[in-house]
């Protein structure tokens, strides 16, 4: 009850924020950070075929997942298993395939993972994005008790804007984010689907008994935040809240930290623009009720992966830093934030030319990622 309290006051403070005058966005970006030693990247495993999600499982071994559908576990002395057996049918084609994998907070005796992935339906032209969940078995190399616990309705033709991020909360819920299927943006501002929305679920797939929208009249009761694009970085800020990147369209990707019951306002507003040029919708930035991001990038970066820094292995400057993978720019941002804001951003790993797609703390507190590409890396930041 007391933390629903406080999301009830921060959704009020919140919706006074969407009410202000916006500033001149140029008059708000952050200044780049100083460089100092930065931390170099350490390839632990090659050859992982667009590897999307990983999570450890103890401290020396993690799953990864590969996009056209392979699920492995890889240690950190760079020994990458067989691909594990007992996924469902799975549509991977476009940015669609097995995505996001999380190791539940009680894997250690339950063995129980979560993955999201493309599901297709019975005819195989339509698909969305659905949640399972299964026990790995002792020997690694299968799944058993494999169970859709949400299917993200409806099921559309096409191959982008699934989402497919997972948090595990504190309190043991899941939070799954779902892109707005791109050629159907308008629909992530309506709440009888769950297209360009958050959904919070407990882990056999039912819906909180407090969640913010449950016995709304004409709203699917999972729904947690709408009005989104197509989000791919998710972490649990340790504000208490999820905090998620997400794709704009020509310029606009958003860095937001979600509210509960709160509208995003995708596509009403947005900084950024169509693919060619135009505005989207009035071409407006703000509009009362729909609240602003706290950080945008124009022109895009294409985020993807987010992790906040808590341990102290790369020095106090770094602790409390939020970490964003770039596609398309091909780095890693670190964001220095102060009271919720961010401060500056520092730009590291460009000399590697990846696209970084997950990023991690790992239990050691040293950050993991993985790069995008046909013959993908484990990486693992050291220290200097």
């Amino acid at each position: 009850m007391k933390q629903y309290l406080v999301w009830i006051l921060s959704s009020a403070l919140g919706a006074l924020g969407a009410n202000a005058q916006v500033p001149d966005a140029a008059a708000t970006r952050p200044t780049p950070a100083v460089s100092g030693a930065q931390p170099q990247p350490d390839i632990l495993a090659k050859g992982l075929a667009h590897p999307w999600g990983l999570s450890f499982i103890d401290a020396q071994r993690l799953l990864v997942t590969e996009r056209p559908g392979r699920l492995r576990v890889v240690t950190l002395q760079g020994q990458v298993g067989p691909a594990v057996t007992g996924l469902p049918p799975i549509q991977a084609a476009g940015q669609g395939g097995l995505l996001d994998v999380l190791a539940d907070s009680q894997f250690t005796s339950n063995r129980t993972v979560y993955f999201c992935y493309t599901e297709p339906d019975a005819t195989g032209k339509l698909n969305s994005t659905a949640l399972a969940s299964a026990r790995l078995s002792e020997d690694e190399r299968r799944l058993d008790k494999v169970q859709v616990i949400f299917s993200q309705q409806p099921k559309l033709s096409g191959s982008a804007h699934f989402g497919c991020r997972i948090v595990e909360s504190p309190d043991g819920k899941l939070f799954l984010t779902l892109g707005d299927r791109y050629h159907h943006m308008q629909d992530a501002q309506t709440l009888d689907n769950h297209l360009g929305k958050v959904v919070r679920l407990n882990k056999d797939g039912s819906v909180p008994a407090d969640n913010p929208l449950r016995g709304r009249a004409g709203a699917l009761p999972g729904i947690w935040s709408w009005g989104h694009r197509n989000m791919q970085g998710a972490a649990w800020g340790p504000d208490g809240l999820l905090w998620t990147t997400e794709h704009g369209p020509q310029g606009g990707d958003e860095l937001n930290r979600l509210l509960p019951g709160q509208n995003y306002g995708w596509p009403v507003i947005t900084y950024g623009e169509q693919y060619g040029g135009g505005p989207i919708g009035q071409g407006i930035q703000a509009k009362v009720g729909m609240l602003q991001p706290l950080h945008q990038w124009t022109p895009s970066m294409a985020p993807s992966g987010l992790a906040f820094v808590t341990s102290a292995q790369y020095g106090t400057a770094w602790q409390g830093s939020l970490l964003v993978g770039s596609l398309k720019f091909r780095y890693l941002a670190r964001l220095e934030l102060q009271g919720g804001q961010v401060l500056r951003e520092e730009k590291l790993l460009q000399q590697l030319n990846e696209r970084i797609r997950a990023v991690r703390q790992g239990p050691d507190g040293l950050i993991y990622l993985l790069t995008d590409s046909p013959q993908g890396m484990l990486l693992r930041l050291r220290p200097r």
